[in-house]
């Protein structure tokens, strides 16, 4: 049976991390709230637990998850040759609304679905999911609702759609903005914008003035 825990109230919030750690330590599956909108998450390194994030959604392995992290420095161990493109973006846009796409260390023991070798990260400017990233590394995040249903703004939005498929929900209040994040390639020799989100594409060039938007 499914927990949801008011993160405005201290003592519920203390306890609802601590259950949402436990819960994701155990394979099990959590909703966090974020900048952008409420997420649905599981341990990164646990191919069972992402295998029930999908499936929750409703989504093929066609779409991977992305990771969110607690801090620039989880990304020493996840990702390779950033370039001076991502560090740059990185440093002036996170924590916040920008998802960076960068090859993923070859080493790392996940299945995120159908990556092709690359992996999606962000870190959000949300205290409450920071505190959780902290605490359990990085997780498998998507956006807390059914494949093809709009992505949930607030606790309750994403508990109807996802019911007891989640372990714990954790409670931030609505989300400030249904504005989903900007994505950033940075893969090739040029940075280029695959999703125009929060931050625009004029926002994203004053810091990378070579960025390009992906062309259909």
């Amino acid at each position: 049976m499914s927990r949801r825990y008011d993160c405005a109230d201290p003592i519920e919030r203390e306890r609802g991390l601590q259950e949402a750690a436990a819960a994701v330590r155990r394979g099990e599956l959590v909703v966090l709230p974020t900048d952008t909108v409420y997420g649905i998450g599981a341990d990164a390194f646990s191919p069972l637990a992402v295998e029930d994030l999908l499936a929750a959604k409703g989504r093929g392995r066609d779409m991977p998850v992305p990771v969110l992290v607690g801090s620039p420095r989880a990304l020493d161990g996840l990702v390779m040759m950033l370039g001076e493109a991502g560090h740059d973006l990185i440093e002036a846009f996170w924590p916040g609304a920008l998802t960076i796409v960068a090859l993923h260390q070859p080493t790392l023991d996940w299945d995120l679905g159908e990556t092709k070798g690359t992996v999606a990260v962000r870190m959000p400017l949300h205290p409450v999911a920071i505190e959780l990233l902290t605490e359990v590394g990085p997780m498998a995040v998507s956006s807390a609702n059914k494949s093809g249903q709009p992505p949930a703004t607030t606790a309750e939005e994403a508990e109807d759609q996802l019911g007891d498929s989640v372990a714990v929900y954790l409670d931030g209040g609505p989300c400030a903005s249904r504005t989903p994040s900007s994505i950033v390639d940075v893969t090739g020799p040029t940075p280029r914008l695959l999703r125009e989100g929060a931050l625009s594409f004029e926002q994203l060039r004053e810091v990378v003035p070579d960025l390009e938007r992906m062309t259909s």
